[in-house]
């Protein structure tokens, strides 16, 4: 049963490490991430799963003690998800950053895994993986990490769409108000014109959540670099 969620945004940036000199554009949401997981650690969850983007076919799972790198944005910085044995894949970078973030507030509350979704992988096996997340054990909490639209502006990744800001809006509203039917109806070909990489992980919330009876708040919502990024705490 889903007891617990936290939803964090994704960019490497968020790592001070790799930020450097703009490290500190991000406090607010690191903040706002440290908060979220607090609460999954009140929750006392049997299990932790990351979900994040990543691939583009199958859901890929990542065990305990997988192990990342921000190598490729210049660091010599290593991630671990938790205690294990790991494997041979590394973390996809959405992954690595969660890692971070777990490191960072010294998590030992319950065993991590991963699972890497694809930007292709449909609503509906999204939702389904969802549903045997939350049956996987009495106490399951969910690591959600995404991103909104990267088109918010004309220096965003993206280039600036006004579809994008209308968007982040309705995700703001379903994050702040644990909604798992409007993630569900969020359009996936939308998302990907808008580059927005959250939409797969947030539909496998949208499954897990069926029936869970969670409250949610959002904690914070922006879009700095023109991207937009929420933290949002469901229990």
């Amino acid at each position: 049963m889903l007891v617990a969620v936290a939803v964090c945004p994704c960019p490497p940036l968020l790592v001070p490490a790799v930020a450097a000199g703009a490290a500190s554009e991000l406090d607010e949401a690191r903040t706002a991430c440290s908060d979220a997981l607090g609460v999954l650690a009140a929750s006392r969850p049997d299990r932790l799963v990351v979900v994040g983007p990543g691939g583009e076919g199958e859901p890929v799972w990542f065990p305990a003690g997988s192990g990342g790198s921000f190598a490729g944005y210049g660091v010599d910085l290593t991630v671990r998800l938790g205690d294990g044995p790991g494997g041979e894949r590394p973390l996809p970078a959405p992954l690595a950053v969660a890692g971070w973030l777990l490191e960072h507030t010294d998590w030992a509350d319950a065993p991590i895994e991963g699972l890497a979704v694809g930007e292709s992988l449909e609503a509906a096996r999204c939702a389904g993986t969802g549903r045997e997340l939350a049956a996987s054990a009495e106490r399951v909490a969910l690591l959600v990490m995404g991103d909104g639209s990267a088109c918010r502006n004309v220096k965003a990744p993206g280039y600036l769409d006004e579809r994008a800001e209308p968007f982040d809006a309705a995700v703001g509203r379903a994050l702040g108000a644990a909604d798992p039917e409007a993630l569900l109806a969020l359009d996936a070909e939308r998302a990907r014109e808008l580059r927005a990489a959250g939409r797969a992980p947030w539909q496998v919330l949208a499954g897990a959540a069926e029936g869970a009876g969670l409250a949610g708040r959002l904690l914070y919502e922006d879009a700095p670099y023109g991207v937009g990024y929420f933290v949002a705490a469901w229990s």
